[in-house]
């Protein structure tokens, strides 16, 4: 893709376009910009017109950005943002004017420019519900563009802007931590409504320190902090904590503090169906006989 004046300035003449425009060298899209050697156009190549087309500033942004960093399918409609003191009308462009963009609200991908995964999903956060922004969080952190904790970060450096608030609230809910007698506090309930005696907390079981176990059940919860972001590290160290508990014939169970504090009916199900398959005999098992 190439504007007008970008040919212009690599000393094309008017009438030199106009040449390359009747010989299908450069094919129009827009008033002002052009593809090189092809009509057809790639998904990209839409965008990058589109960003050419509305001229300096621009840059491709809410759920077109949401698209190119894969968070959402492409709906079809071209969204980009143009500075506040410019006024541009492009339709079917949908343009938005910005009061600012920072330095880090913007960046390029696959050589467009774009708003930056954080501006982004700022940007979502205003449209989505509740679920949806969950999801886009989730892909964040899933395509390794940002974390939940760089996330939580950079809100911090935009104030009250709109989507703040909402995108706050949702990543309050998975990467919080509570605290050993508050996240108790919060269990213990859930455990009794699912037919389950008192735990041990804190307990040391096979070299490691669990949060809940009922050993006469050979059964261990472990809560984790954060229901996005593991590190390789953090997760390696998890399966071999299980994995030394599953060998010691335990059954173990992971629970986010989210779901704990959030989804009590869903972690009493399961705490429910695992005792059934727990303390029902099952043939040929060990112990059976």
């Amino acid at each position: 893709m190439i504007t007008r004046r970008q040919l212009l300035e690599c000393g094309l003449s008017p009438q030199a376009i106009k040449h390359r425009v009747k010989r299908a060298r450069l094919h129009p899209v827009w008033r002002t910009v052009y593809a090189v050697g092809r009509p057809e156009l790639t998904r990209e190549g839409k965008w990058m017109a589109a960003v050419l087309r509305c001229g300096e500033g621009t840059v491709l942004s809410h759920t077109s950005a949401a698209a190119l960093w894969g968070l959402g399918a492409d709906r079809g409609e071209i969204e980009v943002s143009i500075p506040l003191a410019r006024s541009v009308r492009a339709a079917p462009i949908r343009v938005h004017r910005r009061r600012s963009l920072r330095h880090g609200d913007v960046t390029t991908e696959r050589g467009i420019p774009v708003t930056s995964p954080l501006r982004t999903v700022v940007d979502l956060a205003v449209r989505l519900d509740r679920g949806g922004l969950e999801t886009a969080v989730n892909e964040l952190d899933r395509l390794g563009l940002i974390g939940p904790e760089a996330l939580r970060a950079g809100l911090d450096e935009l104030g009250r802007e709109p989507g703040v608030a909402r995108l706050r609230r949702t990543l309050d809910r998975h990467t919080f931590r509570l605290t050993e007698s508050e996240l108790e506090r919060r269990f213990l309930p859930i455990a009794r409504r699912a037919g389950l005696p008192t735990p041990m907390t804190q307990q040391l079981v096979n070299g490691y320190r669990v949060d809940f176990i009922w050993r006469e059940l050979g059964l261990v919860v472990e809560t984790d902090g954060l229901r996005y972001h593991r590190t390789p590290e953090q997760q390696a160290r998890d399966r071999r904590r299980d994995q030394a508990h599953v060998a010691a014939g335990l059954t173990v169970l992971r629970f986010t503090h989210a779901q704990v504090a959030y989804e009590g009916e869903a972690v009493e199900l399961t705490l429910r169906r695992v005792v059934v398959t727990i303390t029902t005999p099952r043939p040929g098992r060990l112990g059976d006989r």
